[in-house]
């Protein structure tokens, strides 16, 4: 079985290129963070006790996007584009709306609107977590940080509109 594996320095080279590319990829998403203002307002909101101090959002998501680029990186070796389309399309899927979500709350301050889409992203993340369980359990596993964090984001989502609705 491992006779089977190309270990060429070309593929080695292409392999190395496409977790690059996946993981660089996956970092797109923060821009929105970048571009998007977080101050001011938000500290004016009604907030749970238990949501997270502000520096630990930079550490925690530099973390989760790198997690999130091996496992589409993973997926994406098993065959590629050619056999792996509909779970990297989710993948990319659920990474357009991780995007989304900062520039409706906290560019636009819309609660309301940014609940429903990070409900969104967290049933397109779990459709591209079954996606990759079915091609990789390694891919699965790493992105059950990520799941867990938009897991919770939702829930604090929920709470912060119904305190300031």
């Amino acid at each position: 079985m491992y006779d089977e594996i190309d270990t060429s320095p070309k593929t080695r080279i292409n392999q190395a290129l496409a977790l690059l590319g996946w993981v660089g990829i996956s970092f797109t998403a923060s821009i929105t963070g970048i571009i998007v203002s977080t101050e001011g307002w938000f500290e004016g909101l009604q907030k749970p006790s238990w949501e997270p101090p502000n520096w630990i959002f930079g550490p925690v998501w530099t973390f989760l996007y790198l997690m999130m680029g091996l496992a589409a990186w993973f997926v994406w070796r098993k065959g590629g584009w050619a056999l792996q389309r509909i779970p990297l399309w989710f993948f990319l899927l659920q990474l357009f709306l991780n995007a989304c979500w900062t520039p409706l709350f906290f560019g636009m301050h819309f609660l309301e609107l940014a609940l429903v889409e990070i409900v969104l992203l967290w049933l397109s993340l779990t459709i591209t977590m079954t996606t990759f369980f079915r091609v990789s359990k390694t891919a699965f596993c790493l992105m059950i940080p990520y799941w867990s964090w938009v897991s919770y984001a939702t829930a604090l989502n929920f709470i912060i509109w119904r305190m300031n609705s």
